[in-house]
């Protein structure tokens, strides 16, 4: 019998390929987004209900309808700024709403947990490539919940048999490769998708006065610039199903750190980007951010070595094209 699976958050951006992936893998899936950023647009096949995560009612009503096997989790609120901001709107969202969440499942004799994490638990790097044993000392309010969320699920796995998985995304880019997911998103906060969208003015508006911000050109890196680790988003898919196939064979709760392996500077992001769309664009040079490392790279040798998993598209200019053929297809309209 097909298994069901319960995306929450799956009308985002990295919850709608992973449903799309999660169906061609055989899988039947419920998608529960609030639609707070996701787009219904965005989810290609399954069954989408609008509601949130806090809504116990609906959490049980879910359960009881739908035989959910596991439960794959990308509801949170993703704005380090933002967080830092409004910290109180974070913590009742990753960390309070992921908890009744993880009751719910609880409730229902549902153990099977996949959830998305971020290498923002880990600070300031101490090293250039980051493994799952790197510290973690978060130094926003988005990678504490995350933090906090990750400790919650050991203390499950503990006391109740919950069998999560938690994988630390880098900076998650790309698009669907056959050009039928889009971009739906109404704000970004990676550098790939930043650059796209001042071109995608330009083009539309030749005379718009765009430029991207580098923050820092003074770093100890090949060209000054930050360095950075840019993953497919459909390199992610494959990982989120390739560890929920693992524990339903019966492992151990993992946690796993997903890049590319490579690390990217601004500058190179730019130049790929200029390349792939034809139009130029000018940079203007700015002081570093505070906290800004000059290196942020994963070393992820678990997954490969575990999971059997091994992107698919790991060159920039691959993944700076998907992303622009997302973004260029799409109105964008946040509807």
């Amino acid at each position: 019998m097909q298994k069901w699976i319960l995306v929450a958050g799956g009308a985002g951006f990295i919850g709608s390929h992973v449903n799309a992936a999660l169906q061609r893998s055989g899988y039947q899936t419920v998608i529960l987004d609030n639609l707070s950023s996701g787009n219904p647009k965005a989810i290609l096949q399954g069954t989408f209900i609008k509601g949130d995560i806090h809504d116990s009612n609906l959490l049980d009503k879910i359960f009881t309808t739908y035989s959910i096997d596991a439960v794959m989790h990308f509801a949170a609120f993703t704005e380090v700024g933002e967080s830092v901001i409004d910290p109180i709107k974070y913590y009742e969202n990753n960390v309070v709403a992921t908890l009744n969440l993880l009751e719910a499942m609880l409730r229902h004799n549902v153990h099977t947990f996949i959830f998305s994490s971020t290498a923002a638990i880990f600070g300031l790097p101490k090293e250039h490539l980051i493994n799952e044993t790197h510290p973690c000392h978060p130094i926003n309010p988005y990678g504490q919940t995350k933090l906090m969320v990750e400790e919650i699920l050991k203390d499950f796995s503990h006391a109740y048999g919950l069998k999560f998985c938690s994988l630390r995304y880098f900076n998650a880019a790309g698009g669907d490769p056959k050009g039928e997911i889009k971009n739906f998103k109404t704000k970004e906060a990676n550098l790939i998708p930043i650059v796209l969208r001042k071109i995608k003015n330009l083009k539309l508006n030749p005379k718009a006065k765009e430029a991207v911000l580098i923050f820092g050109t003074d770093f100890p890196t090949p060209d000054g610039t930050g360095v950075r680790d840019y993953v497919h988003v459909e390199d992610l898919a494959t990982a989120h199903i390739a560890a929920m196939e693992k524990l339903f064979a019966g492992s151990a709760s993992l946690q796993y750190n997903l890049g590319n392996g490579q690390g990217f500077s601004v500058r190179e992001v730019i130049a790929a980007a200029i390349k792939v769309t034809g139009i130029e664009i000018p940079a203007k040079e700015s002081p570093r951010r505070e906290g800004d490392p000059a290196f942020l790279v994963a070393d992820s040798k678990k997954a490969r070595l575990e999971l059997h998993w091994q992107p698919k598209y790991p060159s920039l200019e691959i993944i700076v094209m998907h992303a622009w053929q997302a973004l260029n297809d799409s109105k964008n309209d946040g509807e």
